[in-house]
């Protein structure tokens, strides 16, 4: 989820190309940037707007480039975390990535089905902060429209979906262990929305990042066990039929006492909404 490269214990989810084809972002926990600690199996069908991010040059094609998730927003318009777009996970800003991809409606990575449709344009949230991860959004313009079935709606400020104790599912190709066993097919957990304070406690603020509530949401179980990890970043978590969270960060995989750190929708729909003012999706 956190930061790529040096991810210690925070966790920015995003997978970091090295020599080998599935870079891995840290050597220590490994974070939520993917959903599998917990996970079950699901047909893209059942969650058509999870996307994954592509690019065979910069990571290889033994997964087809995936290296981050992503949501449909709109028929051409797709939001991962700000991570996902740094130079230290992209190798070079991402308007010089040519082969940038949304891989759609594939619950295999490695089969021919769905579509592979390229990047036209990145805007990465202008409040993005690498060190507290606060804002940590992007939005990608697509050159070819989805289908309207792939889009799911985002819920807003004040939304029911946002209530602590919501159950909420999230879904990505990330590691299923945080050691490194990533998914080539689509895998989701369930979690629930937890209080604040729980991930205030678990992040008062360090080199790994802050909790802070206006832009961020809080979710795991009490427990651990069921958490987003390294691979997932900005894949959805969908509450009550809506999107309310992308995968951002955390402290490992599935650790009781480290909830996973999701950016809060309501807050980026609002920062969509000020920077070009069609925020909705169409």
């Amino acid at each position: 989820m956190r930061r790529p490269i040096v991810r210690a214990l925070a966790r920015p989810l995003a997978l970091v190309a090295a020599a080998t084809a599935i870079p891995l972002l840290s050597t220590a926990s490994v974070a939520a940037d993917s959903v599998v600690i917990g996970s079950f199996p699901i047909d893209v069908s059942e969650s058509p707007w999870t996307v994954a991010l592509s690019s065979r040059d910069r990571f290889g094609g033994t997964r087809a480039g995936q290296f981050c998730g992503g949501v449909a927003i709109s028929r051409t318009r797709v939001l991962t975390a700000a991570h996902c777009m740094g130079e230290d996970v992209l190798g070079s800003p991402p308007e010089r990535l040519h082969d940038l991809k949304v891989i759609a409606n594939r619950t295999d990575l490695l089969s021919d089905r769905g579509r592979e449709i390229a990047v036209r344009d990145v805007q990465v949230s202008a409040t993005f902060d690498s060190d507290s991860n606060a804002e940590d959004f992007a939005v990608l313009t697509l050159a070819e429209p989805l289908p309207r079935t792939s889009v799911i709606a985002m819920a807003a400020a004040g939304d029911a979906a946002y209530k602590p104790g919501t159950s909420a599912t999230v879904s990505g190709w990330g590691d299923l262990t945080g050691g490194g066993d990533y998914a080539h097919s689509l895998r989701a957990t369930r979690v629930h929305v937890l209080p604040d304070a729980r991930c205030e406690k678990a992040y008062p603020g360090s080199a790994d990042g802050t909790y802070l509530a206006k832009s961020m949401l809080c979710a795991g179980e009490a427990g651990g066990g069921h958490d987003a990890c390294q691979g997932d970043s900005g894949g959805p978590l969908v509450a009550q039929g809506k999107l309310i969270g992308l995968v951002s960060w955390g402290s490992g995989c599935g650790r009781a006492g480290s909830p996973g750190v999701y950016t809060r929708v309501s807050e980026a729909l609002r920062g969509m909404d000020r920077r070009s003012g069609h925020g909705r999706a169409r």
